[in-house]
């Protein structure tokens, strides 16, 4: 997945503001309690940021952008 992808993904589901904040501030299990950002910065691949945000957020993220 792109990171442009990614980020209509994230913001498509929780709004831009949000979206930017969960990046900067949820540590997520699925990445190591690393943050969005962080785990962006740490060269993790953005499909599996991506499914930690949908198993971190299952009611949250539409089915059609699993």
């Amino acid at each position: 997945m792109r990171l442009t992808d990614f980020w209509a993904r994230l913001e498509e589901a929780f709004g831009a503001a949000y979206a930017r904040s969960i990046a900067a501030d949820h540590s997520f299990a699925g990445l190591g309690d690393r943050t969005i950002n962080k785990a962006i910065a740490d060269g993790i691949d953005t499909a599996t940021i991506w499914r930690a945000v949908v198993a971190a957020y299952p009611d949250r993220v539409p089915s059609r952008l699993h």
